[in-house]
C-alpha cells in the first residue's frame, strides 16, 4: 500500500511466490504512515467494504508495520494483517533446504517476532490480578521473550560455527589457488541459470523469487585457467535488515570475491532495471562489498527486441549482454572475466622441486599456459598469475620475482 507502483508489482510477485492470490490493491499518498493504523482513518473506512466485497481474508502492506500499527489495523479490519517483511520471511522459510538456511531463517523470524509477542497474549493480559499483582498474561509474555532470547543466542552461536566451517572450506578452496567470482543480483535475475550455462552444472532453477538461498560454488574454465563461481541469495528492494544480518555468512561469499558479476534482468523496463540495480548496490554497500571489482551482466537477452538492445548498449556501454537460455554473449562474458583478471596478472619465475608435482598441477590450473624447463634443482616455471594467487607461490620465487 504505497504510491510506488514498481514496489506494489514486486509485492504482488512476492505474494504469488508465497501462494497468495491478490484480489485488489489500494494506495495512499502520505508524508509518513499513520502511527496507529498505517493508513489514514478515512482510508481504513474505505477499505473495510472493499474487503467484504472481494471476499478477502488477508491484508498485506508494502512497508514493515510496527506492532501497534499491525494490532490496530487488524482490529479495525477484522482480519489478519501482514507486512512485506513477514511475507519475505515466509517465502524464505519455505525455500530453506540446508541446515544453515533453516537456521538463518529461524533467526530472522525470531528477531522479527520478538517485538510482536505482546500482541500474541492480549487475551491473557485481561486476566490480570489487579494493582501490584502480576497476571498470567504478563508472565507468559516474559516467559516467551526469555525463551526467544535464549533461542536467538543459541542460533547465533550455531551460525558462528557455520561461518567458521565456511571459512575453513574457503581456505581449502584458496589452497587450490583459484580466483573467486560471485554472482550477485536481484532475485529472479537468472543467476542460477547463468551459473549452469557458464559451468555446465545443473543447479536448480525455477521462476520464483528467492529460489536460491544457499550459496552454490562451481568451477569455470577459461583459456585453460580455472575459476570458482559462486551463486548467492538474490537481493530485493527493502530487503529486511533481519535477513541481511541472518544471511551474513551467505552474503560473505560476495564480500570476499575477487570479482562480482552483478546480474540484472535486461527484459525489465529501464526505470525498473535501474531501481533493481540500485537495490543491489545498496545491499553490497551494507555488507561492505561496495568496493569489490564488479562487472554488470545484462541477462535474458533472448527476450529483447532490436530497439531495446540498442537502448541497453547506449545506457550501459560497459555491461555484457547475455542469455543463459540461448548461450548468447557467454563467450564475450568469458573474455571480459579473463580481461578483468588479466589486469592483475603478474609475471613470475618459480623453481618447483621435482617432488612437488601437485604444485605444478595447481600452476597449470591458475596459469593456463606456462613455460617450464627441467633443471638440476627442479622445474623452472615462467607464468602469468592473477595477483590474488601469485603471492601463494612466493616460497618458490626465483630472485623475488613472485
Amino acid at each position: 500500500m504505497t504510491p510506488d507502483e514498481p514496489d506494489l508489482a514486486e509485492l504482488k510477485e512476492l505474494l504469488r511466490t508465497a501462494g497468495v492470490a491478490v484480489v485488489g490493491e489500494m494506495t495512499q499518498k502520505r508524508e509518513r504512515p499513520h502511527p496507529n493504523t498505517y493508513l489514514g482513518p478515512g482510508k481504513v473506512d474505505e477499505l473495510v467494504p472493499l474487503l467484504k466485497q472481494a471476499d478477502a481474508n488477508l491484508v498485506v502492506t508494502d512497508d514493515e508495520l510496527t506492532p501497534r500499527q499491525q494490532r490496530s489495523l487488524e482490529g479495525q479490519l477484522g482480519m489478519p494483517v501482514l507486512d512485506r517483511t513477514a511475507v519475505i520471511l515466509d517465502i524464505f522459510a519455505g525455500h530453506a533446504h540446508t541446515a544453515e538456511g533453516k537456521l538463518q531463517v529461524e533467526l530472522a523470524q525470531l528477531e522479527y517476532n520478538m517485538a510482536r509477542m505482546r500482541g500474541l497474549w492480549t487475551h491473557l493480559e485481561r486476566l490480570g490480578g489487579g494493582i501490584g499483582t502480576r497476571g498470567p498474561g504478563e508472565s507468559q509474555i516474559e516467559t516467551d521473550r526469555r525463551l526467544a532470547r535464549d533461542r536467538i543466542s543459541a542460533l547465533k552461536r550455531r551460525l558462528q560455527h557455520v561461518s567458521s566451517t565456511r571459512a575453513v572450506m574457503r581456505q581449502e578452496r584458496e589452497r587450490a589457488h583459484l580466483p573467486n567470482i560471485a554472482l550477485a543480483g536481484y532475485t529472479n535475475a537468472g543467476k542460477s541459470s547463468l551459473l549452469n550455462a557458464l559451468s555446465g552444472s545443473d543447479v536448480g532453477v525455477r521462476d520464483r523469487l528467492f529460489h536460491t538461498l544457499d550459496p552454490t560454488t562451481r568451477t569455470l574454465r577459461l583459456d585453460g585457467r580455472a575459476y570458482l563461481v559462486t551463486d548467492t541469495v538474490g537481493f530485493i528492494r527493502k530487503l529486511p535488515h533481519q535477513l541481511v544480518d541472518a544471511f551474513a555468512a551467505t552474503l560473505e561469499e560476495t564480500k570476499l570475491a575477487d570479482l562480482v558479476l552483478h546480474v540484472v534482468d535486461a527484459s525489465a523496463p529501464e526505470e525498473e532495471l535501474v531501481e533493481m540495480t540500485r537495490a543491489v548496490e545498496d545491499v553490497l554497500e551494507e555488507i561492505d562489498a561496495g568496493d569489490s571489482p564488479r562487472l554488470l551482466v545484462l541477462n535474458k537477452a533472448d527476450l529483447l527486441d532490436d530497439e531495446r538492445r540498442r537502448e541497453l548498449d547506449f545506457r550501459h556501454p560497459d555491461a555484457v549482454l547475455v542469455s543463459a537460455v540461448t548461450q548468447e554473449g557467454l563467450d564475450e562474458l568469458g573474455e571480459r572475466i579473463a580481461t578483468e583478471f588479466e589486469r592483475t596478472l603478474r609475471d613470475v619465475e618459480l623453481l618447483v622441486p621435482f617432488s612437488e608435482g601437485g604444485t605444478l598441477s595447481e600452476l597449470h590450473d591458475v596459469a593456463g599456459a606456462l613455460e617450464r624447463k627441467d633443471t638440476p634443482e627442479g622445474v623452472r616455471v615462467s607464468a602469468r598469475l592473477p595477483a590474488v594467487v601469485a603471492e601463494r607461490f612466493d616460497r618458490y620465487a626465483v630472485n623475488g620475482s613472485a
